[in-house]
């Protein structure tokens, strides 16, 4: 098929700039090609003073003068060229060369007029350029729409949804069927209002979709646009904000004002946390643009003349951020939660985003949802996506379950780095970390099976052990926790076993580790009870940037001592276990270690036949 280009437009040309473009290139071709009043070549000239040029006429040594307003040129009777320059005040007469009796030919030329209408053209010349830009302006602000005009600041930045050009239904989002169920009845409402108004129902205001990045809030909402028979005006957040104070506000009382132009209407504003921060928290950059553009969105939503016929959708993933008078009944009455979906909308979500692609018989979806625990509908995508990209590389016809296990990998723990050269030496290394990940965790009640163990390095990571749950969980114990450290510490102490030191490998194994033993003792109170108790001590704020900053401590020195000593306590607690895990088992890290070395992959097939030869 191919691509249509863009359709032809009217050519409308001004005749008044086409006029203007012909006068100025007139006045630089009479600059150009003005004559010079020479007879003779300029190089061949020899300048000389008017009154000795005088002199040769009176003396009758001159074959013919000619006079181009001050410049004189002369050619002598032994065929030199001469010439020379006069007075401006002077007069012609005065010169005395019109005398009958000398037989010198004197030739005047007339170029005042011609130089008249060029120094006209050349001082005009700036006021017409202004004159032509201010009329150049003035039609772009007009024939724009207000869109990208010089007076256009505080119009609304707001697009309009296209149906014949994006067609998205409710049948293309897959995982999300509580999400899809809440803001169906939006459509439905819209598409038959009376049967809520006889049962005395009015149409929530405001509907807030809250979920992390990639859950397809995005999506839900062009869904909705899809779906309903209504206008749906879609806008960034980020839009609103501008370097000129109060042109955030005018624009939303612009968007509102087309949107009840045409109601019933939808407006959808995506990432509405960049201008819906609590306010006086001091974070709008040293002035209150951002809150005047809050206040305005607040009073049009739900103000002294409240309007039914315009619904607001809004999307974020960071609602704690929000101001409460955004979030209150009347405003944004709904707020609908999309979550990462689990094995089952996984499983829906790939089937959705395979149908376009050629995949083999032997392909099974349920098993990659398995693989993909805390992937969100986006990454999904991005798996099929890159899984199509491998199997074209190859030159295969269809999409094979190899592809899609390798783009798994790719997605979440980044490209496989095969040029990078590592020595013999760093290999055994690192052979020996990984499984002792392995093994530690393994050898643990409540840590995850091991899928894969690969010394290929892939992104930052030299090397990856990879535990992947059996199934989806949402909750923490503190044994599965203490668990984790066990695996983490496995791969520092299989070093210090095996080579007798440590390598800076293990840095972030240690990072995390830390920041297990902290989050158990303050913010889940699984400290010693006798010394802390069920006290949480840790506290955080989101910033205008949205990262997280710790608040100031709320508890006394001694208290701080005792939560380092417990930290100090679990850490060394799970380097203990892990320590006595690998001396019972020394003799099955070498020879894992040994193989991986030799097949640089490890599946979890195999990593399990060593336990049952074993036993």
């Amino acid at each position: 098929m191919k691509k249509q280009g863009p359709k032809n437009l009217p050519n409308k040309r001004n005749p008044f700039s086409f006029l203007l473009i012909i006068a100025l290139l007139g006045a630089g071709l009479a600059l150009f090609f003005q004559p010079e009043g020479s007879i003779f070549k300029k190089e061949d000239v020899e300048n000389i003073p008017i009154s000795q040029l005088l002199q040769k006429y009176r003396a009758n040594e001159l074959e013919k003068i000619v006079i181009d307003d001050q410049t004189i040129t002369a050619k002598t009777i032994d065929g030199e060229n001469v010439v020379s320059i006069r007075e401006l005040s002077s007069n012609i007469k005065d010169l005395g060369l019109n005398d009958p009796e000398i037989e010198t030919i004197v030739e005047i030329k007339d170029t005042a007029s011609s130089k008249f209408w060029v120094n006209l053209l050349i001082g005009a010349a700036p006021f017409l350029l202004l004159i032509m830009f201010l009329v150049f302006l003035s039609k772009r602000a007009g024939n724009m729409g207000g869109e990208s005009g010089p007076f256009s600041f505080g119009k609304s930045r707001a697009k309009t949804y296209d149906k014949t050009k994006h067609k998205t239904s409710f049948e293309d989002i897959a995982g999300a069927e509580e999400a899809k169920e809440e803001v169906f009845e939006i459509v439905d409402f819209l598409k038959h209002p009376k049967k809520y108004h006889k049962s005395g129902a009015k149409i929530p205001k405001g509907i807030l979709l809250v979920g992390p990045p990639g859950t397809g809030k995005t999506l839900i909402a062009r869904a909705i646009a899809g779906e309903a028979s209504v206008p749906f005006f879609s806008v960034s957040g980020s839009e609103f904000v501008e370097m000129f104070v109060g042109v955030g506000a005018s624009r939303v009382r612009d968007l509102f004002k087309t949107a009840k132009k045409n109601a019933p209407a939808i407006i959808f504003i995506d990432e509405i946390d960049a201008i819906g921060k609590q306010r006086g928290s001091g974070s709008g950059g040293g002035h209150d643009e951002r809150e005047q553009t809050l206040n305005q969105i607040l009073t049009e939503m739900d103000g002294f003349e409240p309007d039914a016929s315009v619904i607001v959708l809004a999307a974020t993933n960071r609602p704690d951020v929000l101001d409460k008078a955004l979030l209150r009944p009347g405003r944004f009455d709904r707020r609908v939660h999309i979550d990462l979906p689990d094995m089952n909308a996984r499983e829906k979500i790939l089937a959705v985003h395979s149908k376009n692609k050629h995949l083999e018989k032997n392909v099974d979806l349920k098993k990659i949802s398995s693989k993909t625990v805390g992937f969100s509908g986006a990454d999904l995508e991005n798996v099929m996506n890159e899984a199509a990209i491998s199997s074209v590389k190859q030159r295969k016809k269809d999409i094979a379950q190899d592809d899609i296990d390798n783009a798994v990998e790719k997605v979440s723990l980044g490209p496989a780095r095969k040029s990078r050269r590592i020595n013999k030496k760093e290999r055994n290394i690192i052979a020996h970390h990984e499984v002792g990940h392995a093994i530690s965790g393994h050898f643990t009640k409540n840590c995850e099976p091991v899928h894969k163990i690969s010394i290929i390095s892939r992104g930052g990571a030299l090397g990856v052990t990879w535990f992947l749950p059996t199934e989806d969980t949402y909750l923490n114990s503190e044994q599965k926790m203490k668990d984790e450290m066990v695996s983490l510490h496995g791969g520092r102490v299989a070093e210090r076993l095996i080579f007798g030191q440590t390598t800076t490998g293990a840095s972030n194994d240690l990072e995390r580790i830390t920041n297990i033993a902290r989050s158990m003792i303050m913010t889940y109170g699984m400290g010693d009870e006798k010394q802390l108790g069920p006290v949480v001590f840790h506290k955080k704020s989101r910033g205008f940037s949205g990262i997280e900053i710790e608040s100031e401590k709320e508890f006394s020195e001694n208290t701080a001592r005792l939560i380092d000593k417990n930290v100090q306590i679990l850490v060394q607690e799970a380097e203990d276990t892990s320590t006595k895990i690998l001396k019972t088992n020394l003799q099955l890290l070498k020879t894992i270690s040994k193989d991986l070395l030799e097949k640089e992959n490890i599946s979890q097939k195999e990593f399990l036949a060593y336990f049952e030869k074993k036993s």
